[in-house]
């Protein structure tokens, strides 16, 4: 029986989900929701916030800030609460307003923001935002995790330990990318193992991660309208664009199965399933990452307003999901390289 006294000592990491029955292909779906802060932000905040404690930057009069769409702004406002720091989300109008009042019932300040950078994201104004208030008063600590290494680092030490552990045999990962620290942290793991494991990056169309053509983005999670500072594609084998009409299919199929998961997932398991669908699966172990559950997007993919005055009728048509947008990008290796398995 788990006994705790801090909610961020609590965090499920062995529970995968069997999508064979659901989606007809093996695949074995990494469950992260399943702590206090609801998603696997948890790991990378409590990452952070132990390395500026362990180095001073924080003090008792700290005020902790980041920029966030919504999950980690959760994670850090639990461990904020749980610590006794103050802490200060600058967010924009994409996040979900269960997230919203999620922060500001666990004791932190939220500062909404709608004016839209210069790929027409909004994560370049939350930045500037940022650093506006860091300069503004010497208490602010931005953690920044776009930049951190505790990012990654959380994931080499424990989300790819527990996939490891329980995959020994494992040929394919598949897992969303945002700021890359998940991405990141996994593939140095099995890379610096000589495990003979691809690694594809999953992002949303509209997102210029990898280069691609910026363009509206609506669901928070993954998808970034800057090149993550944490990213290095040599890492990478594939990286797969998932258009959002298709993020939100995934969703809804899982949930006609009992499985409520956010938006990322879907992303994520969308093009998982058009990945397996273009390869020789046989005798194929794969895993995809799963970075939340579903109830904080009630308000959103799972309503139907919101997704007829965004997407229009159409999203809905589809009785099976759909491939995800079949936009495929190698990455070239550098030599000497292993070959793909």
């Amino acid at each position: 029986m788990p006994v705790i006294s801090a909610p961020h000592a609590f965090n499920e990491g062995r529970l995968f989900v069997d999508l064979q029955s659901i989606f007809g292909r093996s695949l074995y779906l990494k469950c992260e929701g399943f702590n206090f802060a609801g998603s696997i932000k948890l790991k990378a905040a409590a990452e952070m916030v132990e390395t500026a404690e362990r180095d001073g930057v924080l003090k008792p009069d700290s005020i902790l800030v980041e920029s966030s769409s919504g999950n980690l702004g959760v994670a850090l406002s639990m461990i904020a609460a749980s610590k006794g720091y103050r802490f200060l989300c600058v967010t924009d109008s994409r996040c979900n307003l269960s997230t919203r009042l999620l922060m500001e019932a666990l004791g932190s300040e939220v500062h909404i923001l709608s004016d839209l950078d210069a790929n027409g994201g909004f994560l370049g104004a939350r930045i500037d935002y940022v650093r506006g208030l860091c300069a503004s008063d010497e208490r602010y600590v931005w953690l920044s995790q776009y930049t951190n290494p505790g990012n990654w680092r959380a994931h080499y030490r424990k989300t790819a330990p527990e996939i490891a552990r329980e995959f020994p045999r494992l040929d394919v990962l598949f897992i969303g990318a945002g700021t890359t620290g998940t991405l990141m942290g996994c593939a140095r793991y099995f890379r610096e193992r000589h495990r003979p494991v691809q690694i594809i990056a999953v992002d949303s169309v509209g997102s210029v991660a990898f280069g691609g053509k910026p363009g509206r983005r609506m669901i928070p999670g993954l998808g970034m309208s800057m090149r993550p500072p944490l990213l290095d594609e040599s890492f990478v084998d594939e990286v797969i664009w998932v258009e959002e009409a298709d993020t939100i299919r995934a969703c809804h199929r899982l949930a006609r199965r009992g499985f409520l998961f956010g938006g990322s997932t879907g992303t994520v398991v969308s093009g998982a399933m058009d990945w397996l669908t273009r390869h020789d699966t046989r005798g194929l172990t794969a895993v995809a990452i799963a970075p939340d559950l579903g109830e904080r997007y009630l308000d959103t993919i799972y309503q139907a307003n919101w997704l007829q005055d965004l997407y229009g009728d159409h999203v809905f048509d589809a009785a099976e999901v759909p491939a995800a947008s079949r936009v495929i990008k190698p990455v070239p290796r550098a030599p000497g390289r292993r070959p793909k398995p």
